[in-house]
């Protein structure tokens, strides 16, 4: 029988909890990196001993870290992500963040992708060793449109790296601030594909780009269908269509449809989890009325309904960020969400029920699951 792992990025460090056999028992191990900020931690599933973390190490900067043994040691990246150099007449880029990672296709071995702070997309070819910008979208002409340096509390963003599992050409992209893109050509050119969101923020809420996608999924068995968590609301986008449906319309009024995560089920494209949080004028960022609350359809968004025995009735007061929830993909599947209060919550019923796993870990930016 299968173990799992959840891998837990905190902003001063990474952890690990170790499930037995029957998911019952977690043993917490670390901190490894103790005082680094950990953005992403991520299995190969092409070779599940390997694992690659994109970190920020103290006052060394940004950088990607590899592991061959399951994250018993870790080696840095000799060449992790970079811009390149500026021309004559250019502003100068730096990576400030390694914010994402996404592995390449299952015909690609080697292949991975990173995302980073400001908006940047690298690719590397050697299985995270050695990265490269891609400049089909890191100086396309429409670039300093899509990336203009709207920033979010938490700096400019490219997330949600999607690699079509039928055609490793196809592939998806989020910027935060910035919108959903599309390439189909390996990432030699790409296109917005933002039509039907809302962007309440900008002056025209129909504007081609300058959305704030906060988390984008494809169903793996299913890779027409996308799912969104933005800013501005829970949308469904069913390919070849370009126009987003917001099926966030049908989460309760007082509960909205604001968050960061979406999770959908590895074996059913039509089910999927969010975590909502406060979207109020003020924005406070914390779960709605400080009770936090999983929210599951099974009916791709038509219906919501929540999931919430086991969790704090009251005085929980955090929030759960774009990387913090996953699940586990076993049989009877166990799902998963990190807190910035420190905490982990864990069902093994499919969100049925949760119970606390792990707390007083510090705030936790991401949490994904290993399988061995």
């Amino acid at each position: 029988m299968a173990t799992t792992t959840l891998w837990i990025g905190t902003r001063k460090g990474a952890f690990a909890l170790r499930a037995d056999a029957r998911r019952r028992r977690w043993s917490l191990r670390g901190p490894q990196f103790l005082g680094h900020i950990i953005h992403h931690i991520v299995q190969d599933p092409r070779e599940p001993r390997t694992l690659l973390m994109a970190a920020r190490t103290g006052h060394l900067g940004p950088t990607v870290y590899r592991s061959v043994d399951r994250g018993r040691e870790w080696r840095e990246a000799p060449s992790p992500p970079a811009f390149r150099a500026a021309k004559a007449g250019e502003p100068a880029r730096a990576v400030e963040r390694v914010f994402w990672l996404t592995p390449g296709h299952a015909q690609h071995p080697g292949e991975w992708y990173a995302g980073s702070s400001p908006a940047g997309l690298f690719r590397s070819q050697d299985g995270g060793s050695s990265w490269s910008p891609v400049a089909g979208f890191n100086d396309h002409p429409m670039f300093p449109q899509w990336a203009p340096g709207l920033k979010t509390p938490d700096g400019e963003l490219l997330h949600s790296i999607l690699v079509d599992p039928r055609d490793p050409k196809h592939l998806y992209l989020a910027i935060s601030v910035g919108g959903v893109f599309e390439s189909v050509d390996g990432g030699g050119d790409w296109a917005p594909l933002n039509e039907g969101v809302a962007a309440d923020f900008l002056p025209d809420p129909n504007a081609a780009y300058g959305h704030d996608p906060h988390c984008v999924v494809q169903h793996p068995l299913q890779p027409d269908r996308l799912y969104q968590q933005n800013h501005c609301g829970i949308y469904r986008l069913d390919r070849p269509a370009k126009r987003w449906q917001r099926i966030g319309r049908a989460m309760p009024a007082r509960i909205g449809d604001v968050g960061f995560p979406i999770v959908t089920h590895p074996r059913d494209p039509h089910t999927a989890w969010v975590l909502p949080m406060d979207g109020t004028k003020a924005w406070p960022r914390t779960s709605v009325a400080g009770k936090p609350a999983v929210y599951q359809t099974h009916n791709g968004g038509t219906t919501w309904r929540r999931r919430d025995r086991g969790l704090p009735r009251a005085s929980a007061w955090h929030t759960v960020l774009r990387q913090a929830m996953c699940h586990d993909g076993q049989p009877r599947l166990g799902l998963y969400f990190g807190t910035t209060g420190g905490e982990v919550w864990a069902s093994t019923d499919a969100g049925e029920s949760w119970r606390c796993i792990a707390q007083r870990l510090p705030e936790i930016y991401c949490l994904s699951a290993a399988r061995h």
